[in-house]
């Protein structure tokens, strides 16, 4: 029996994660491949059928006529900019969607038409709908717009959400709550239901039916993470209109990018002494920014230390394979990644005409 499945065995602890065989098996291929991050692709100049390049924070979106080629990147974002590349997190992203895509089909059509590599998903076009949806379960976070953040400023009415008094960090809320916000170029700005509709981002059916879908899904995305050890604490989810009127699930689902993930089995003891929860996410690097520059408004950030860099990208690695309970494939760097993307959506592109 494999060691991860042991690991299974046990209830998910801090310790499986930080003393794991697994971490010891795969850590030497992430500080290998430090150097090999892909950080940036330049398809549209060895692809002949992609057209145009747009570049997200961590996305490289590729125009292919009828279709999008969405290559996801090592590049890790917060605050609203690139922090670091961190090893194989892109493989992780896109992996981790594409599971979760497949199991939320009952939930929601969502737009991927075929993953020809492991860093790249084929799409269909969508008109995209202007708005993030983010739920949240538990009053936390650190950020600008985190729900904790603006509650200890003083705010009882977030997204048109009435909270009340007396709630501390950490606490899981009474029932999951929708705080959207709208998909500014810079900075997300939260924004009320009655706005977003005032303002013409959606109509009130596409709100009702979007707001309704990720409910339903972060409900799920708790329940398949609670049977893992995990608790999804928050997420956020985006979607479109395919070219049939059908509002689809975009993006990605449920990532370590998108979502807040605590160990379950420590949590209410922690909380309790109050002490913050065990993280499986990127909650630590956000806090070592924090701490060691102000990530907002300074122009040059420190670098990343490298022991935080390979301890990322193996919370990375863990937290796929305890929710999908695969083992992730590393792949073999001796084909230059972009030659290997390029080579693999060439193929694709050829097979969808």
């Amino acid at each position: 029996m494999s060691s991860h499945n042991q690991n299974q065995q046990q209830p998910l602890s801090l310790d499986v994660l930080i003393n794991s065989k697994r971490k010891e098996e795969v850590f030497g291929d992430i500080k290998s491949s430090i150097s090999d991050c892909l950080s940036e692709t330049n398809l549209h100049l060895t692809v002949p059928a992609l057209k145009s390049k747009i570049r997200g924070k961590v996305r490289d979106i590729y125009d292919a006529g009828d279709y999008l080629v969405l290559v996801t990147t090592d590049r890790q974002s917060a605050f609203d900019r690139i922090l670091a590349s961190i090893p194989f997190k892109g493989q992780v992203l896109n992996e981790t969607s594409l599971w979760w895509f497949d199991q939320t089909r009952h939930i929601t059509s969502n737009a991927v038409l075929s993953a020809p590599d492991k860093n790249v998903t084929i799409a269909k076009k969508c008109s995209v709908f202007p708005v993030e949806f983010v739920v949240r379960g538990f009053v936390t976070g650190s950020t600008d717009t985190s729900l904790w953040t603006v509650y200890k400023n003083g705010s009882r009415n977030y997204c048109g959400n009435a909270l009340p008094d007396g709630l501390v960090k950490n606490q899981k809320l009474h029932a999951n709550i929708l705080t959207p916000t709208t998909k500014a170029e810079d900075h997300d700005v939260p924004v009320t239901p009655d706005e977003i509709i005032k303002l013409g981002l959606m109509t009130e059916a596409e709100l009702d039916e979007a707001s309704r879908k990720a409910l339903s899904l972060f409900e799920y995305g708790q329940r398949v993470a609670l049977e893992h050890g995990l608790i999804l604490v928050d997420t956020k989810y985006e979607f479109g209109k395919g070219s049939d009127g059908q509002i689809l699930l975009i993006d990605e689902v449920h990532t370590p990018d998108s979502s807040r993930y605590w160990i379950a089995h420590s949590y209410e003891e922690r909380f309790q002494n109050g002490l913050e929860p065990e993280n499986v996410d990127k909650e630590f690097l956000r806090l070592w920014f924090r701490d060691h520059c102000n990530p907002y408004e300074d122009e040059v950030l420190p670098d990343a230390p490298e022991e935080l860099i390979c301890e990322l990208s193996w919370r990375y690695i863990f937290l796929y394979e305890t929710i999908t309970k695969s083992r992730f494939d590393v792949l073999s760097t001796k084909e230059p990644v972009h030659d290997r993307i390029s080579r693999n959506i060439l193929s694709a592109l050829s097979a969808l005409k």
